[in-house]
């Protein structure tokens, strides 16, 4: 007959022992992997900040884009210095926790109202005056067609110094560094224009410098004088022609 061996008491309560820290090591060890996997980016719909820095991306490579269409002597410098404010941008997706390369354009609503104010000539009273001048009135219908193409004839001279423009834009940051300046697609170079953030009643006063794909972009140190403590993007702006 064969001899079964049995554990004494004191064997027992040792391997119970081992058992249990078996088990709350590997508890230990799901919690610790579990607390240490990254969390979910934020996208765009889920954070103002996101929302802002994907803008911003948005607008450099809507720029690009329209660089690589249209190419002069100076395109490829400028696409150049885009690139490298794009990768900046991404690297402060990351650093903020959005998911990096995430793109949005520019929400202009109200910019097609905005040649109406800039005069009269266009919407109004231009097609009126224009088809008495002009037999059945089918070339003042041109320039009404034409008119959102030339930004700097209907949005930096229609508009007169301190009149209000960029009507229902948010405003961002470009991502170029340098003293405060702003680019913009509607404005020319030298152009002066003040930005008044309405959350916090801060405003500076800058001068375009670039082109951009939208109507004011802020670059770093501008964006500064007037944003709000970890956003991106200001919503409620007031953009003025100061000259």
């Amino acid at each position: 007959m064969s001899r079964r061996r049995t554990l004494g008491p004191k064997k027992k309560k040792i391997a119970l022992l081992v058992s249990a820290a078996t088990v709350a090591g590997g508890g230990a060890f799901v919690m610790a992997s579990t607390s240490n996997a990254a969390p979910t980016p934020k996208t765009a719909s889920e954070s103002t900040a996101c929302l802002g820095l994907a803008t911003a991306l948005g607008n450099n490579q809507k720029f690009i884009a329209d660089q690589r269409a249209n190419p002069d002597a100076q395109s490829e410098a400028r696409i150049a210095n885009r690139e490298a404010v794009i990768a900046e941008i991404q690297r402060k997706q990351e650093a903020s926790g959005c998911e990096v390369g995430e793109s949005a354009q520019d929400s202009q609503t109200a910019q097609p109202s905005q040649p109406a104010q800039g005069g009269g000539q266009q919407a109004g009273g231009g097609q009126q005056a224009g088809g008495g001048q002009q037999a059945g009135g089918g070339q003042p219908s041109q320039p009404a067609q034409s008119a959102p193409a030339d930004d700097a004839d209907d949005a930096a001279g229609g508009a007169a110094a301190g009149q209000q423009v960029c009507n229902g834009s948010t405003v961002t940051l470009s991502g170029e560094g340098g003293a405060p300046a702003a680019s913009s697609n509607q404005f020319p170079a030298g152009t002066k224009l003040k930005v008044t953030n309405l959350d916090n009643d801060k405003s500076t006063t800058v001068e375009v410098t670039s082109v951009s794909g939208s109507c004011v972009l802020l670059n770093n140190a501008a964006f500064e004088q007037v944003r709000e403590p970890g956003k991106f993007l200001i919503r409620r702006a007031v953009i003025e022609k100061v000259g």
